[in-house]
């Protein structure tokens, strides 16, 4: 182990601009195994049925690949220059998602850091971001990067809760960081600041509930019971990050590549439910947004119309009545019931 290498090696993560490095053994995280299954046992997970497909490697870092020493944890900070409150008429997106995709701004920088580090010492590698079965939050912790939160994301002291999770997996044999511990103590904000109630207890999130996954992972019609808890949100949710007390110590992404676009900050529901395939494409080019199709974002911006109280988007709603997306039709006559009454 080289104590000089892994200074050059945080040295040269920050000079590519990541925000923070640290360095754990792949198995540090034996605790994640139970915990998965406890997860997937309960049904949290809901349709995202790669977790529980790829549960063997996500529970167990050392199995994804057996060569790897060390893992080389990173944190690319996203944080927004403001949380201002969007119009109910108008499209309420993550922050995360309000520009380019973070999994190839992410996975560049990755891949420069690693192609350096063969260069200084040699080795192997592999580069991960939020795309293969790696548990990115227990690793984390497990580097000393921050601890999972009662929301069961990642939160440091220094970065608060605004972060990307990069790791680089590494046949070399590194000086590993100590794991960070918990500091919520009694705060709950992140809890109590849920619209769905998705947190059964403390550091347990029922997927199901959750509007990320509603809005981004869950194909079909949203349950009834949970559309007019989704508000506008339209792509993603982040209550119970923004709630966070920890945040005071958040600062504003460097990257211009996180900053928010002009025209996905209170974008109007009126013109994006008129969107069709093409027009979407085209707009989310380059986008997160983007992957989830044109069916469930319109759908998404249908229960905000729904939601927004505003009567002259009755007309909107009305013309998607006859969509040949039978989830969106269906979303539009909720809508117009909505709006009606």
């Amino acid at each position: 182990m080289d104590p000089e290498l892994k200074s050059r090696l945080i040295e040269r993560a920050l000079a590519e601009g990541f925000s923070a490095c640290r360095v754990c053994r792949p198995g540090d995280v034996g605790h994640v195994a139970d915990d998965l299954a406890g997860f997937l046992a309960k049904g949290y997970h809901g349709s995202m049925g790669w977790l529980a497909d790829r549960a063997h490697w996500r529970g167990n870092p050392a199995a994804l690949w057996p060569d790897a020493r060390s893992v080389i944890v990173l944190a690319e900070n996203y944080g927004p220059d403001d949380l201002q409150e969007t119009p109910s008429s108008a499209g309420l997106v993550s922050v995360y998602a309000r520009n380019r995709d973070y999994h190839d701004v992410v996975k560049k920088r990755l891949k420069r850091l690693a192609r350096w580090l063969i260069g200084e010492a040699g080795g192997e590698v592999k580069v991960f971001v939020d795309t293969a079965p790696v548990p990115e939050k227990p690793l984390g912790q497990a580097a000393g990067l921050g601890w999972q939160g009662k929301h069961t994301n990642l939160v440091s002291r220094d970065l608060g809760s605004w972060f990307f999770i990069g790791s680089v997996f590494t046949t070399l044999e590194l000086p590993v960081d100590a794991p960070e511990t918990d500091h919520c103590g009694n705060c709950r904000a992140c809890l109590d600041a849920c619209p769905t109630e998705a947190f059964p207890a403390p550091y347990q999130i029922d997927a199901r509930r959750c509007i990320s996954y509603l809005t981004i992972e869950h194909k079909g019609p949203v349950d009834e019971a949970l559309r007019s808890k989704l508000g506008n949100r339209i792509y993603g949710c982040d209550d119970c990050l923004a709630a966070c007390p920890w945040n005071k110590f958040a600062g504003v992404a460097r990257e211009v590549k996180y900053h928010a676009r002009a025209d996905l900050v209170a974008p109007p529901l009126r013109d994006l439910a008129r969107l069709d395939d093409t027009a979407f494409r085209a707009r989310f080019s380059g986008s997160p947004i983007k992957r989830i199709g044109r069916g469930r974002f319109v759908r998404n911006v249908l229960y905000a119309i729904g939601n927004s109280k505003d009567p002259s988007l009755l007309e909107v709603a009305q013309g998607l009545y006859d969509d040949e997306d039978a989830v969106v039709a269906d979303a539009a006559r909720w809508a117009v019931g909505r709006l009606a009454t």
